[in-house]
């Protein structure tokens, strides 16, 4: 029911928009990337621009106002006001998803139309039977043999199913070459929505040999056109490197074990040596004798 609720007060919004003459953009990015969300420029400067963003899970936050960053948001360090007055993110997570709206007024009157827009960002996290965590980067060191896991997610404030088969939006997992590898049998594709915010496709597969710095890539698409991607590259550790390290890290040890062994040794030696030299002293008193003998000359 709060999928239904998310799409109808989107739909309102949109509806809302055609009629005030604001306009309506969907951007679409990968995470980690920056962005930047266009505001309908109407004034000289951006001093009366004011950016707010609504996720439709919590209340609506003012992101700038009259120009100015509001130092109070979680992504204060991450905003930035260009000279368009379009609004600047950096290092975009999937909690910048959302809808952000534009306005420019002077005395409380609206000047030039609204610019609405709405974000939503592909991101993808990798696990391997070698780890039970996942990891964001597009490069893992893993080994062949192994059971990996590629989940790929779209952050957005629409319902998945509605959306997708309403829009024709889809998410895919293809080779290097653009093929869409629900065609191959050495992969297994499942996907899923499990929330109103939230889109996510899954490949999983056994590594080969062959997979070496081989490239996957998860694409969102509208019809034919490829709205955003991100590439996963596999990239194994080289066998030599290894041996070496372990080598390395043996011959420390080995030194480490020499040096404690030294160092707990020297009282014992010194010990022994005093010991030695006192009884030879004890020896040297009972028979002086010993000591000197005559030289007896024929």
């Amino acid at each position: 029911m709060a999928d239904k609720c998310d799409l109808c007060l989107l739909g309102l919004i949109l509806l809302s928009s055609l009629l005030t003459g604001t306009s309506g953009e969907d951007v679409f990015i990968s995470s980690d990337e920056s962005v930047s969300l266009s505001c309908n420029k109407a004034l000289p400067d951006c001093r009366s621009t004011t950016w707010s963003y609504d996720s439709f899970r919590d209340s609506r936050v003012d992101l700038i106002t009259g120009g100015m960053k509001n130092k109070d948001t979680e992504r204060h360090e991450r905003l930035s006001l260009e000279s368009d007055c379009s609004l600047n993110i950096t290092t975009v997570t999937g909690e910048d998803s959302g809808a952000y709206v534009c306005r420019q007024s002077v005395n409380g009157e609206l000047q030039g139309p609204v610019a609405y827009v709405v974000l939503h960002v592909l991101h993808v996290s990798v696990s391997s039977s070698s780890s039970s965590s996942s990891s964001s980067s597009s490069q893992t060191e893993i080994s062949p043999g192994r059971s990996l896991t590629l989940s790929c997610q779209l952050y957005t404030i629409v319902s998945c199913d509605d959306w997708f088969s309403s829009e024709g939006l889809e998410l895919l997992w293809v080779n290097q070459t653009g093929v869409d590898l629900k065609t191959d049998s050495r992969y297994q594709i499942s996907s899923s929505s499990s929330s109103s915010d939230r889109c996510i496709i899954t490949l999983t597969t056994t590594l080969l040999n062959e997979d070496d710095n081989r490239e996957w890539r998860c694409e969102v698409t509208l019809g034919d056109q490829v709205q955003t991607s991100v590439r996963y590259t596999v990239k194994y550790s080289d066998p030599g490197e290894t041996e070496v390290s372990v080598n390395a890290g043996l011959l420390y040890r080995v030194i480490v074990t020499i040096v404690e062994m030294a160092v707990f040794a020297a009282p014992t030696v010194i010990l022994l040596q005093i010991i030695c030299a006192r009884r030879a002293g004890r020896k040297d008193s009972q028979h002086p004798e010993e000591i000197e003998m005559p030289t007896i000359l024929q």
